[in-house]
This record gives C-alpha cells, structure tokens and sequence, in this order.
C-alpha cells in the first residue's frame, strides 16, 4: 500500500474522528462522578428558577430563518473550494474560457439559492406575526367620550404588602386565615392532538 487514494485519507480522517469522539466520552463516563440530585436534573433557563412545564407552544417560523441560515451557510461551503480551484493562474493561463465559465456558474448557482430566498420572503415564511392593533367594537349607548375620559385619567394605586392586606380584611370582617402572599403560580398545559 505505497499511496492512499483521496478517499482513503477522508475515510482515515473519519474513523480517527469517531474514536477519539468515543474515546472522550467513555472516559468521561468513567472518571466522571454521579451524584444526581433534584438542582442538577432539573432544566437550566439562564439562571431563571424553571417553573411550569417544558411543553410550551414554539413558533415554528424560527425553524425556516435557521433553515434558510444553513442553506446560504452551505453555500458558503461550495463557493471557497470554487474560488481557490478556479482561481489558480495556471488554470487560466492555460485556458481563458475557464474563467468566464466558471465566473456565469457561480451565478447561475447563486442565482438559483437567491430565487429561492425571493419565494420564501414573497411566500412570508420570513415575516414574524405582528399583532395589529383593533379597537373592540360594543354596542352600548354609552358614548366614546366617556371611555376616553376613563383611560385618560391617571389613577394612584398603593404597593402591595400582606400587612395592608390584612388590616383590609379585618375592617371587612373577613375570616381569619389570611395569605401571606399571592397564591398565583402560572403553569404550562400541553395541547392535545
């Protein structure tokens, strides 16, 4: 075996990858210490304490923007190997034409990845959903000066203490158990299909 082919030496580069990737985890696994606990199996959220479930409804619309990233990051890919293979002078010295060649079939190519940019973006997979703004509509005989005075005013409003609270109540003489703090605790539902 005096030479190795072009793909012998990517076939060489893969399989040196793949065992020095399982070589790492294995000797992770290993030495590593487990000890699970509560803090360690729960979420991560950006030193946010996690509430709620982890079934939350996602916009799909960030899938096509990282789609549409991976296709002209791919591109990326096509075209340097082009331009250092293509741009050698001893390929264009020897004959001209390469050059014109090449320089129209990367257009076409760019062309092509640029018309399918236009139809997502004229398709509006690249527009995100932007709430537009609709004044509810009531019949009522209550005139629109009168709601417009109301949302005009401005009103004082006092913080919350569970203290304040609790004086409220005794003056209404409410029941005696109190709570010490607002007992609201959003919390996810997963849609069923």
């Amino acid at each position: 075996m005096e030479q190795l082919t072009e793909f012998g030496k990517v076939f060489i580069f893969l399989i040196s990858g793949i065992l020095l990737v399982s070589f790492t985890l294995l000797l992770s696994r290993v030495l590593a210490p487990r000890k699970p606990n509560p803090i360690k199996l729960s979420s991560y959220e950006c030193g946010e304490e996690p509430t709620g479930n982890s079934w939350v409804q996602f916009n799909p619309r960030f899938y096509v923007i990282a789609l549409v990233f991976l296709l002209f990051d791919v591109e990326m890919i096509f075209i340097f190997p082009w331009a250092t293979v293509f741009g050698q002078k001893a390929l264009l010295a020897a004959s001209p034409v390469w050059g014109w060649l090449t320089l129209v079939e990367m257009f076409i190519f760019v062309g092509i990845l640029l018309l399918g940019l236009v139809y997502v973006w004229r398709r509006g997979d690249l527009d995100w959903i932007k709430p537009e703004p609709k004044l509810p509509q009531v019949d009522t005989a209550i005139p629109k000066s009168a709601y417009d005075r109301i949302n005009d005013d401005t009103y004082k409003t006092r913080a919350f203490t569970a203290d304040l609270r609790k004086e409220e109540l005794a003056t209404e003489k409410a029941p005696a158990t109190v709570t010490q703090k607002p007992a609201f605790k959003p919390a996810f539902k997963r849609i069923q299909k």
